[in-house]
C-alpha cells in the first residue's frame, strides 16, 4: 500500500496524540499514513512539536492540497465549537483529502460507516451498525455502542462510553470517562462533562455535568 503524507491541523493535545498514534501504526507496519507536520496559526514555521515540524499557518492548506497531501482536523473545544467547524469548512478541503485513520489496536465492526476524516484511536471500540459523520475523533479506550448515529465533527474523549441507539448532532463533545445511557439524543454543539452519567436528552448547545448529569450552562458562541 502506498504511503500517503498527512498534515495535522492543530497542535499539542488532539493533534499531537493523533500524530503519535499514526507513528505507532507505522512502526507496526500497518497503515498508509506518514505525518508531514502541523499547520497551526500560533506556532512559528520550522519549530518542532514532539518530533514533527510546524509547517506554517492554516493559509498554507491550499499549497499542501496542490502537492497531494491529506489532512486531519483536530481543533475542537467546547466553547466556540460552531466557529471552529465553520473554520474547517472555510478551508475548503475536499472530503477525499480528509484522512481516515483507524489504529490497528482499535475494534470497528465490519458494518460501521466512518465519514471522511474520522480518527479511531488505540483500544477504542465501535459496535455494529454505528455511523459516524465527517471528521469525528474517537479517542483512546472510548466505546461507541451499536446503532449509534454520530454527527459531523464530534469529539469522543478517552474512556467515554456511549450506549446503543444514541444520536449525536454535529460538533458534540463527550468528555473523559463520561457515560451516556441508551436511546438518548444530544443536540448540535452540546457537551457532556468528564465523568458525567447522562440519563436525559440534551438540547442544542447545552452542557451537562454531574452524576446523574444536569444542565450546567450553555456553550459560549465566542472563541475562548
Amino acid at each position: 500500500m502506498p504511503i500517503k503524507k498527512v498534515v495535522i491541523i492543530g497542535g499539542i493535545g488532539n493533534g499531537s496524540v493523533i500524530a503519535a498514534a499514526l507513528d505507532d501504526a507505522a512502526k507496526r507496519d500497518y497503515g498508509e499514513w506518514e505525518v508531514a507536520g502541523y499547520l497551526n496559526d500560533r506556532l512559528p514555521a520550522g519549530s518542532d512539536l514532539e518530533g514533527h515540524p510546524a509547517l506554517g499557518s492554516l493559509q498554507k492548506v491550499e499549497d499542501y492540497l496542490q502537492q497531494g497531501y491529506y489532512f486531519i482536523y483536530t481543533i475542537f473545544r467546547i466553547d466556540g465549537q460552531d466557529q471552529r467547524l465553520a473554520l474547517l469548512e472555510s478551508l475548503k478541503i475536499p472530503d477525499e483529502k480528509l484522512a481516515t485513520f483507524v489504529h490497528p489496536k482499535a475494534y470497528v465492526a465490519p458494518n460501521v460507516k466512518l465519514g471522511p476524516g474520522c480518527v479511531v484511536m488505540p483500544n477504542a471500540s465501535i459496535s455494529s451498525g454505528a455511523t459516524l459523520g465527517k471528521g469525528c475523533l474517537v479517542m483512546v479506550n472510548a466505546t461507541i455502542g451499536h446503532n449509534d448515529q454520530i454527527g459531523n465533527c464530534c469529539h469522543i474523549a478517552a474512556q467515554a462510553c456511549i450506549s446503543s441507539f444514541v444520536t449525536l448532532g454535529k460538533g458534540v463533545h463527550v468528555g473523559l470517562n463520561a457515560t451516556i445511557r441508551e436511546n438518548l439524543t444530544l443536540g448540535d454543539y452540546s457537551a457532556v462533562a468528564m465523568g458525567a452519567v447522562l440519563l436525559n436528552n440534551v438540547g442544542d448547545g447545552e452542557i451537562w455535568a454531574g452524576v446523574p448529569a444536569k444542565l450546567l450552562r450553555l456553550a459560549k458562541k465566542e472563541l475562548p
